[in-house]
């Protein structure tokens, strides 16, 4: 029988009504295991409790943390599955598909929008999909099992706050479906050396900002975190550009920033299809300098923990720039 290790963080999967409070994480591995019994007939699963935390207060640290524990198992299990709140868990997906890249072996995070131990949950069958995937031969690389869907780790997006079906996933098909027993695989993917090890990162630079841009936006406020952060994502309009309404062109304030080494990425702030700065003119105004980067079809989530494993790795925007646009667990298929 295949072995699978469930790493515990929180969340709402784990959590209880804190006295005089709201829900508040306090469940070990070992008792949410008890509430779905039949996963011992899929797969020996042991358990580590790692964190306990609201997935509110996660942060890079977490996931190097994540990350280690499943590089000093690696060895030991077929497959891993990661408990975790469902608030951050799109972007502790995207960190991890960096952290551990071309991992032959699943490693999976699952939560729930309701607790393991009430009567009406998801929480006990996303945990049962989430051990029966990481359990399955076929599966690898970093995934998230919600409400029978399979999401791509880089490609997942939270967009209900309530509803179990809390998860989409964003400019990429579902990799699978899990139906009762069976997982019913959408991809066929290319064939995966099983005894092959990923490649492990121990690094991330947790000092990139985000500005979403609004009009009018201040050129003042883009000036002061261009100066405050080491990397920058941008969320701009559309498919992409810059306005230009101030006595300060925007992208005079960006060319000098990014020729004293700070990095730009700009995405846009619609989900679906991504961006594309050769279409209007306003994007064609964009500085065209090399610490300039363009997310194009990835995720928000995928391009900003991307930009943090990037930093982790180089400060030299030529390197920086090429482990950017290298494609990692499907995180872009504009290649």
């Amino acid at each position: 029988m295949r072995r699978v290790l469930l790493i515990g963080t929180g969340g709402t999967i784990a959590s209880r009504s804190h006295l005089g409070g709201g829900l508040e994480p306090q469940m070990s591995c070992e008792e949410m295991l008890a509430f779905v019994p039949c996963v011992h007939d899929v797969a020996v699963v042991d358990t580590c409790d790692l964190l306990s935390i609201d997935s509110t207060n996660m942060q890079p640290a977490h996931w190097l943390a994540i990350a280690r524990r499943i590089e000093d198992s690696y060895d030991d299990y077929d497959g891993f599955v990661v408990c975790h709140g469902t608030d951050t868990m799109s972007f502790t997906s995207s960190a991890l598909s960096y952290l551990v890249q071309d991992s032959p072996k699943p490693i999976v995070l699952t939560g729930a929008q309701r607790p393991i131990d009430l009567d009406v949950t998801d929480a006990r069958t996303n945990l049962t999909d989430a051990i029966r995937l990481a359990a399955h031969e076929r599966a690898h690389d970093v995934s998230i099992v919600m409400g029978g869907n399979v999401i791509c780790g880089t490609r997942a997006r939270k967009v209900r706050t309530h509803s179990y079906n809390a998860f989409i996933s964003i400019n990429h098909p579902y990799l699978a479906t899990i139906q009762g027993e069976r997982v019913v695989f959408y991809l066929d993917d290319h064939p995966v050396d099983k005894s092959a090890r990923p490649r492990f990162s121990h690094e991330m630079n947790g000092n990139v900002g985000l500005l979403k841009l609004t009009p009018p936006v201040s050129a003042e406020i883009l000036d002061v975190m261009c100066k405050t952060y080491d990397a920058l994502v941008i969320e701009s309009f559309g498919v992409g550009g810059l306005p230009s309404y101030h006595n300060e062109p925007l992208g005079d304030i960006l060319r000098r920033h990014m020729r004293s080494g700070t990095l730009v990425a700009m995405t846009t702030q619609v989900p679906l299809e991504g961006s594309d700065f050769s279409v209007y003119e306003v994007g064609r105004s964009v500085p065209r300098e090399d610490a300039l980067l363009e997310a194009r079809d990835m995720t928000l989530e995928a391009c900003l923990t991307k930009l943090m494993w990037v930093l982790g790795q180089t400060r030299k925007v030529p390197q920086a720039r090429e482990l950017f646009y290298e494609p990692h667990n499907r995180d872009t298929l504009w290649t």
